[in-house]
């Protein structure tokens, strides 16, 4: 076991001789339309990113240098942003962000799970010859400090250490649930069981699987093959990889709160799976808030991504009735608010806002133009979507749900298929 006085020189090391798997293949069929075109990994988040850029900025402040992004479905936009925003690193300097395309390698399907997806890409992952291999989901918000993950995995001796955020157990019953002892040694590993079981100092707790894995690299490959000749696994680390490990292997929890980036005294460490229309809703309009959750203004530990090269936001008018305005709001580069009012809500690059409209909790992706006179409430509006003049929506339920897509939350998503249905 590695002692005290050498974890910071072995943890250096450690680092430098680490490989990120950034799992971002999967399409998240929850967010509807808005993954029709393009994976959940790609989606635009807090008016200038993509939610891939989250785990690709934790590896690069954590000191992790090496990384794949494992693509799979509709994944051309991802990979375009890529390529653009993530092509800083020095080869020469065995630095890189590669992009590790579904090719079928080791059969002819596609990935059937994420450990599958690892297995398929086993010969690319031997060639790199890493000492320990991080396997991160890629479509999660997150601020994390992977160091301090590895860290305490090198200094447990274990074979495989597992993120977990802490949840109010009446809320675990929906996530992967780890069990522990006093040691946070795992001992059982549940998908969404109806009693989860608490942490043992916190009772009124349970740990959920953050879906992020620190691996000794051997033991991967090993656990990888064996999974690979078991014809009942569904080949996935959640499921199937982990849950088998579970007394066979030394396999411990790590405490999201010990590497949180950001976390207040009074603040539950910061995550986020935006994985439906009302989670992605609620987590950028939060940005909107006097103190949001997610710090995104510290420059200790940036996100990065790519940047277009855009003018200014501009606000435009102040006639009584026609007064160009924001209030609460965070709006990107090229918007242009032009006679409109816009109250609690986030608008990505290049978006127009005309006269005497009014756009209330709302978010608005990159290149939508809203038409005079409409009005939009707690809506999400697609990219290049062209919102009709005098167009009304949210203070109608039934209207809504008839035209557009809502969700229970009264969320309306509107995308410019359903504007064009409308024959308007």
């Amino acid at each position: 076991m590695t002692t005290n006085r050498d974890l910071p020189r072995e943890l250096n090391r450690a680092l430098r001789n680490s490989l990120a798997l950034v799992l971002a293949g999967g399409r998240g069929s929850r967010l509807k339309e808005l993954t029709n075109h393009q994976s959940k990994p790609a989606i635009p988040f807090a008016a200038k990113f993509r939610i891939v850029d989250f785990p690709l900025s934790n590896c690069v402040n954590s000191g992790i240098r090496r990384i794949a992004v494992l693509t799979q479905y509709k994944a051309h936009s991802l990979i375009q942003h890529v390529q653009r925003a993530w092509g800083f690193l020095r080869g020469e300097m065995n630095e890189f962000v590669e992009l590790w395309p579904a090719q079928q390698q080791m059969s002819d399907r596609w990935y059937q799970g994420t450990a599958d997806a690892c297995y398929q890409n086993l010969g690319i992952i031997q060639q790199h010859d890493p000492d320990y291999v991080l396997v991160l989901a890629g479509d999660h918000v997150y601020k994390q400090d992977y160091a301090a993950m590895l860290g305490e995995h090198l200094e447990r001796d274990a074979d495989v250490t597992v993120a977990c955020v802490e949840v109010p157990r009446d809320q675990a019953t929906q996530f992967g649930v780890v069990e522990v002892d006093e040691h946070d040694r795992i001992t059982g590993f549940l998908e969404k069981p109806a009693d989860p079981p608490a942490i043992p100092d916190r009772p009124d707790r349970a740990f959920a699987s953050m879906g992020i894995y620190v691996f000794n690299a051997q033991f991967l490959v090993q656990q990888l093959q064996r999974d690979a000749e078991d014809p009942e696994s569904s080949h996935d680390f959640g499921k199937d990889m982990i849950p088998y490990l579970v007394g066979k292997a030394s396999l411990y929890a790590h405490r999201f709160s010990k590497s949180a980036v950001n976390r207040r005294e009074d603040q539950e460490p910061y995550w986020r799976d935006v994985g439906t229309l009302d989670a992605y809703w609620a987590a950028n309009l939060d940005l909107t808030s006097v103190v949001p959750d997610l710090d995104l203004y510290d420059h200790d530990w940036p996100v990065w991504t790519y940047q277009r090269q855009l003018p200014a936001a501009k606000f435009v008018f102040d006639d009584e009735q026609r007064r160009g305005m924001a209030v609460d709001s965070v709006l990107s580069a090229g918007c242009v608010v032009s006679g409109g009012v816009v109250r609690r809500s986030l608008m990505f690059s290049n978006v127009r806002v005309n006269s005497y409209t009014v756009v209330e909790d709302s978010v608005l992706l990159s290149n939508s133009d809203v038409g005079r006179h409409a009005r939009l409430h707690k809506t999400i509006v697609d990219e290049n979507v062209q919102i009709p003049e005098g167009l009304v929506v949210g203070e109608d339920p039934e209207a809504d749900a008839r035209r557009f897509r809502r969700t229970e939350n009264g969320v309306v998503l509107i995308t410019q298929e359903m504007i064009d249905a409308l024959g308007t």
